[in-house]
């Protein structure tokens, strides 16, 4: 929805127009342009916006029935997580708000940025209750089990990162400035551009003009690609030792996610560095939101595993 530039293909919330679903016939259409004047209906960005919709309305309903079921079955199962999907309810709520002032705020980059992170950690927790739900924890003997534990301060860095750098993302893709840096490993033919970090971090801006395309100056956007980029370059110098220390373990478990994540991330760079040659595909930046999330996630099961091992036997 955001790629295709489909934020404000439906002007109204929930609806669309007015109408449950995007107007398509000659009569609609009309109806549609007479109550909203000044816009043109298109049913091509309409579609995106309302079935984002749609499906985000669906997942609020499965999240309240998860959260029904665990307050039903709380006095039957002793570890039956209570808090984690009241949390998700919450923030499934706060999720609906945020799609309603992406709307009626015309892309707000500071709601289009909270809304983008809110579906990362609705994501997020999801798939923490997934793996509090198995109930399966990993089991070590002493000398593993004080190594294991060692990883996790800086197995914790790594997902504080990783989140910084989603936000990276999502504060550059609602202010319009992927595209400010067209070639690599320079940006705009410059190892070091003239940039205003002020104003491409302003996080103040002010309530009111359309941010549909962006209103930053191009000082302001290649400051926050240029961060974008050098996130990942630390990323990068943070990983490679990380995931080396993960195979040397000699643990299988740990050897194996390692492996995981060292794929994942190779494959993100290399997402983001094909999104600025070929200047923005839309399925290579939709893969490089996809592939974003599996990051976090892996990272996420690697920092469960690590705080829940348990001594074996």
């Amino acid at each position: 929805t955001r790629l295709v530039d489909a934020g404000l293909g439906c002007p109204d919330w929930p609806g669309c127009y007015g109408f449950l679903t995007v107007p398509t016939t000659d009569e609609h259409i009309n109806l549609a342009e007479q109550r909203f004047p000044g816009t043109q209906v298109e049913t091509s960005k309409g579609w995106p916006e309302m079935i984002h919709r749609y499906l985000a309305g669906t997942l609020g309903l499965l999240i309240l029935t998860i959260t029904i079921l665990s307050i039903v079955r709380r006095r039957q199962f002793v570890n039956q997580p209570i808090w984690l999907p009241l949390g998700l309810t919450a923030l499934v709520i706060w999720q609906a708000l945020f799609g309603m002032w992406t709307v009626t705020l015309k892309l707000w980059p500071q709601i289009v940025t909270a809304h983008l992170l809110g579906g990362f950690a609705t994501l997020s927790l999801l798939w923490l209750l997934t793996l509090r739900l198995s109930n399966q924890t990993w089991l070590a003997d002493t000398h593993t089990f004080s190594k294991l534990k060692k990883q996790i301060p800086l197995s914790l860095l790594l997902l504080v990162f990783v989140i910084i750098q989603i936000s990276l993302g999502g504060w550059m893709s609602s202010n319009y400035a992927a595209i400010s840096c067209p070639d690599f490993p320079t940006c705009q033919g410059k190892w070091w551009p003239d940039m205003d970090f002020s104003a491409g971090f302003n996080l103040s801006q002010h309530i009111g003009p359309n941010y549909l395309g962006g209103t930053m100056d191009n000082a302001a956007r290649v400051a926050i690609h240029l961060t974008h980029r050098i996130g990942a370059l630390v990323l990068v110098f943070l990983m490679i030792p990380f995931v080396i220390r993960l195979l040397r373990l000699n643990f299988a478990k740990t050897r194996r996610l390692g492996i995981i994540i060292a794929i994942i991330f190779t494959i993100q760079i290399a997402l983001g560095i094909s999104n600025i040659l070929w200047y923005i595909p839309l399925h290579i930046a939709v893969a490089h939101n996809a592939v974003g999330a599996l990051l976090l996630l892996s990272l996420i099961t690697l920092n469960y595993r690590l705080i829940t091992t348990r001594l074996s036997q």
